[in-house]
């Protein structure tokens, strides 16, 4: 059974019992989502203006506005629900691919990785901490401490050993152990949960903040439009009949008359509400991400949470890792010393003393948790485990493992028992200041010797740390339980190179105003080394500390330092979760990087959690964001990208609400200077599908600019909506309606316009007029600066649907015929149209000058 399954076994297992996909509740259908659509506030108003048109059959019963009620009903719901729908699929979909757990099975007597997906029942699983449990088994060999919070919501840890049962979805803390797999798939205790229990995503902070803003402003819309209703009943019963009593009760009893005028008053009131509640502010949050998230896969980062996108642009202080995200994570050992000094540089080296090579390997081999694959390529574990097989390239030895405790940032050190050659040896490895405090002898051709001067193997650790290089010191131990009496057998040198992007991408994080900490496990002398190497330390008030020293300080002594503090050497997993807390305490946003077991807790407490591609599924699981390459550069796009989302649903915000504003006044303004309806129905709807949809997605795929990471830092209770941004929207939608009321009342307009039933030209002009001063004035949007064009080409999905509403926009001036209430213009006409569209943007430039002048140009 040990050899594992061989492929045919396989085949014939998932055939049998089935794979171990879990098919999760059904998710909410296309269909779901488009009936749930009636719902919205928008469809609600129109359902009831389609009722009341209806009721009024006989009433001078307007056909056309009526099946265009039922279109635009249908339309707003297919749209709306066709981009939701469509984002949120490519999102998980997206998130689900990358984010794919992979497992250790023995198959065809050799060890390899696989995604857990393609484990069936039968096969033989090799589990270490940190590591996912990818099925339903028992335990074949060897001791675990797992945590079943995931099924039964206990944090407390469980023991399991040879015969106990294990199920998917819990995790491996510590230890190491083969487990059987009995269940795969939906027959698993998690697969059966997930089947009855479709998760509720919890609703991300931003979109709560968007939805309480849209909440708002539709109160204003409503209590706009129940002032219409009443100044327009107000108008036609009260003072079209002069305050007098007898005509106000004749009109009131003038049923079929007061149903028109209701009829009237409703309609005008629907038009003002269609353009108020601003439905598709909450939906930017889904289509920025959606349309953000190839890019942000293309730059290795996977967004697990949406908070943690939201937050990671504000971040203030980000605490980091240093061994795969500041290094490369590719460990070679350069070296093995021995207690004289002596060095071997390679395995052939090391071949030339036969005795010392034997020590060695067995020392470094059996005491690890990694593994080699059926390539001989070193699997599991962690990187210095791996880097250790690495230089070994086989594991040839007969031996027998009998207790093993695997390496903690506690201790500082992993022990193993084994049997080798009839004999029963403690192989112990870790920081050579905990190994040589216990030395009391050391190995000379295989003999034990007093060790009465350690100095040159000190020495040795000094040199190597001073040129930041990592060191590991290995012995035997007499005792198993509690090391004591070590003999020294040598020191292993492994290097660890300085990834050239790290150091950019710490560069871009101090420019965006982000102060970084590196915590790392090595001495204070390589990490001093590193941290000048990579730029960190520059000034002679940095701080460098170890672990010991901030256990000493108070917290109030901890966060006096905290401003110089730039790294932590020999760093345990407590102290990111003190730091975590002391920041936060500081009103700082703070980022953690982590990728071990005992990462998860400050994972979890910073505002973004960012989790190592590399590291542990305990980690990932714990993290908002994983960074896939473990790079900083990567890191600090992450951060740039979470800047960048903010900004694209500001920049909207802007376009949307400047649309609403001048909409709105139009609406409510237009009755009192005797335009009954400046805006149908019907064309309102154009107008919001223009502002909601096609709007939202064209902003949402706005650039990711580096200016963004010169910036600080927005603070985490600021508003969605700054004095820069009011005063855009306040100052061009004010400037909008002005010239929508000049267009409608001016004498002079009216002359250029040829004359119809109703100012069926003029009206014509009107709508077209209202649509282009919009998307012109999304240019302004997009930008603070005073070139428009700045970025444009960067965002051309925005210039597809600039130039799609145009078409379409023209189309149906010239083709909407009585259902939109628009007849055709001449050039003339046109073009003076357009040229007082095009003012909206000279005018813009004007504020955006003046605000220089006073220095006061700020932005999104």
């Amino acid at each position: 059974m040990n050899t594992g399954l061989t492929e045919e076994e396989v085949q014939k297992s998932r055939q049998k019992y089935g794979d171990n996909t879990i098919s999760i509740a059904k998710k909410e259908s296309f269909i779901r989502k488009l009936i749930a659509t009636l719902g919205d506030p928008i469809i609600k108003i129109l359902l009831i203006a389609l009722a009341i048109k209806t009721l009024f059959l006989f009433q001078n019963f307007d056909w056309y506005e009526t099946i265009g009620i039922v279109i635009a009903i249908f339309l707003a719901s297919f749209i709306s629900t066709l981009s939701e729908y469509g984002s949120e699929k490519a999102f998980e979909q997206l998130q689900a691919e990358a984010s794919k757990i992979k497992t250790r099975v023995r198959r065809n007597q050799e060890l390899k990785e696989i995604t857990i997906d393609e484990v069936v029942v039968g096969d033989i699983i090799k589990l270490s901490a940190g590591d996912e449990i990818p099925a339903d088994g028992k335990i074949l060999s060897g001791k675990i401490s797992v945590n079943e919070a995931n099924l039964n919501g206990e944090t407390k840890e469980t023991e399991k050993s040879r015969s106990s049962k294990v199920y998917r979805s819990t995790v491996v803390y510590s230890g190491m152990a083969t487990m059987l797999v009995e269940k795969v798939g939906n027959q698993t205790v998690y697969g059966k949960l997930a089947e009855e229990v479709s998760e509720k995503k919890p609703t991300s902070p931003l979109k709560l903040r968007l939805v309480k803003l849209a909440e708002f402003i539709s109160k204003i819309g409503y209590v706009g439009a129940a002032l219409v209703t009443i100044s327009y009943l107000f108008s036609e019963i009260v003072i079209d009949n002069n305050f007098d009593p007898d005509k106000i009760y004749q009109t009131i009893t003038n049923f079929p008359l007061m149903f028109a005028f209701i009829l009237k008053a409703l309609t005008l009131s629907v038009t003002i509400i269609v353009v108020a509640v601003p439905e598709g502010l909450p939906m930017m949050i889904t289509l920025v991400l959606s349309s953000n998230m190839k890019r942000m896969l293309k730059s290795n980062i996977l967004v697990r949470k949406l908070m943690g996108i939201e937050t990671a642009g504000n971040i203030n202080i980000l605490f980091t890792d240093k061994t795969g995200t500041i290094t490369e994570g590719k460990l070679n050992v350069i070296a093995i010393v021995d207690a004289k000094g002596h060095t071997y540089k390679t395995e052939s080296d090391l071949k030339t003393n036969k005795t010392y090579y034997t020590q060695v390997k067995l020392s470094l081999v059996a005491n690890n948790d990694s593994d080699y694959d059926e390539n001989q390529n070193p699997i599991g574990g962690n990187i210095t485990d791996r880097a250790i097989l690495k230089f070994f390239k086989d594991d040839n030895f007969q031996y027998n493992i009998k207790a093993k405790k695997p390496f903690s940032s506690e201790k500082k050190y992993s022990i193993t028992k084994v049997t080798y050659e009839n004999k029963e040896i403690n192989l112990i490895k870790g920081a050579p200041e905990i190994i040589l405090s216990k030395c009391t002898h050391y190995y000379e051709n295989g003999r034990k010797r007093f060790l009465i001067d350690k100095k040159e193997i000190e020495s040795q650790i000094s040199k190597a740390a001073s040129k930041g290089i990592r060191v590991l010191a290995f012995a035997t131990s007499e005792t198993y339980e509690n090391p004591s009496r070590l003999s020294f057998i040598g020191l292993a040198f492994i290097k660890d190179e300085i990834r050239k992007e790290a150091i950019e991408g710490l560069e871009l994080i101090e420019k965006a105003h982000i102060k970084t900490i590196m915590l790392t496990g090595d001495n204070i002398e390589t990490a001093r080394n590193i941290g000048k190497e990579i730029g960190l330390l520059k000034n002679k008030d940095d701080l460098i500390i170890t672990s010991d020293e901030l256990h000493k300080k108070t917290d109030a002594e901890v966060k006096k330092i905290l401003p110089n503090l730039k790294i932590i050497a020999r760093s345990l997993p407590q102290d990111k979760s003190r730091l975590v807390k002391l920041a936060q305490s500081l009103n700082l946003v703070v980022g953690m990087t982590g990728d071990g077991v005992n990462d998860a807790p400050a994972l979890k407490k910073a505002d973004v959690g960012f989790a190592m591609g590399s590291g542990t599924e305990v980690a990932k699981e714990a993290s908002d964001i994983v960074i896939l390459d473990d790079n900083l550069l990567s890191l600090s796009k992450a951060v740039l990208y979470g800047r960048t989302i903010f900004k694209s649903i500001r920049k909207f915000i802007i376009f949307q609400l400047t649309v609403n504003l001048c909409a709105v006044s139009i609406s409510i303004i237009g009755p009192f200077i005797g335009v009954e309806t400046p805006v149908t129905v019907i064309q309102m709807l154009w107008i919001n599908m223009v502002m909601d949809t096609l709007a939202g997605i064209a902003f949402s795929f706005e650039p990711a600019l580096k200016e963004y990471m010169e910036e600080k830092p927005k603070d985490k209770n600021e508003p969605i909506i700054n004095k820069y941004m009011i005063d855009e929207i306040m100052f061009t939608g004010t400037y909008s309606a002005l010239m929508c009321v000049f267009f409608l009342k001016s004498p002079f307009i009216h002359s250029i316009f040829r004359d119809g039933p109703n100012d069926m030209y003029l009206m014509t002009a009107f709508f077209g007029l209202f649509i282009f001063m919009g998307i012109f004035n999304s240019f302004n949007a997009r930008t603070h600066r005073l070139n428009l064009l700045a970025n444009l080409s960067k965002n051309k999905v925005f210039l597809a649907v600039i130039i799609f509403i145009l078409i379409v926009q023209i189309y149906l001036m010239y083709y909407g015929g009585d259902l939109f209430r628009t007849y055709g213009l001449n050039p003339i006409e046109f073009e003076i149209m357009i040229l007082l569209a095009l003012t909206v943007i000279p005018v813009d430039f004007l504020r955006k000058i003046y605000l220089r002048k006073k220095g006061q140009i700020g932005g999104v």
